[in-house]
């Protein structure tokens, strides 16, 4: 656990991700975080702040709201807390060049008397309080995952009230943070917008096209999330 693995592979003068290190005010609730990513693929990074850092797994499909779906999820490096906030263009030719939206955001509670024991043994129940997940989850340690690209996780709802069949990736696909889609997030920090696009669901690009007067405009001033100095495009 650390963030010597998180910095060796950015370049801080480049991207405008946060490097981490500063100190946070002690909080009684734990942050959660899920980012909606699209580089070279769209997946969804979940994330959980635990000891000072966010621990994270990719989850190439999503989260699902369906116990009997259970999602892949990759354990990659801990980000530090500050990325927790983080929604904006990743440049392209960086590692994990692409667009970032802050898709859900809130505070987890774990459901085990010993979360580093549980994640030892490679099974950890929580609950999380985010504004479009809730209820009880579980995270399964597997087999590698394909590829060799890190440990292999499941990531399951368990079963609770907060249960649906519906595809939440899909119905709630714009920023728990801005309010925006990820082609919007594209056009506002000077990123690629068809890429971009490609994420989110044709029907909501549709809407845009038809009515330009939805796409949320450039903002001016002081931004409701973490962002680069440079300016919009």
């Amino acid at each position: 656990m650390g963030l010597a693995e998180y910095r060796k592979k950015r370049r801080f003068a480049v991207t405008p991700e946060p490097a981490g290190g500063k100190k946070r005010r002690r909080a009684r609730s734990l942050l959660y975080v899920v980012q909606k990513h699209r580089a070279s693929r769209l997946h969804y990074d979940f994330r959980l702040e635990w000891k000072g850092v966010l621990l994270s797994w990719a989850v190439p499909k999503g989260p699902s709201l369906d116990p009997a779906v259970k999602r892949l999820a990759v354990a990659v490096e801990d980000h530090p807390l500050e990325y927790a906030s983080f929604e904006g263009v990743i440049p392209a030719g960086e590692y994990g060049g692409g667009t970032v939206m802050v898709w859900d955001r809130g505070t987890w509670t774990p459901e085990v008397p010993d979360v580093d024991a549980a994640l030892q043994k490679g099974e950890l129940k929580f609950t999380l309080q985010g504004e479009k997940l809730a209820g009880s989850w579980v995270l399964v340690r597997t087999r590698s995952a394909p590829g060799g690209t890190g440990p292999g996780w499941l990531l399951i709802k368990h079963r609770d009230g907060a249960v649906s069949t519906d595809v939440i990736t899909t119905t709630e696909p714009r920023s728990a943070a801005s309010g925006r889609l990820l082609a919007e997030i594209a056009w506002h920090e000077g990123g690629d917008v068809a890429k971009a696009a490609s994420a989110d669901p044709p029907g909501e690009i549709r809407k845009l096209i038809a009515e330009p007067s939805l796409v949320r405009q450039r903002r001016r001033g002081k931004r409701a999330v973490w962002h680069s100095s440079r300016p919009a495009r």
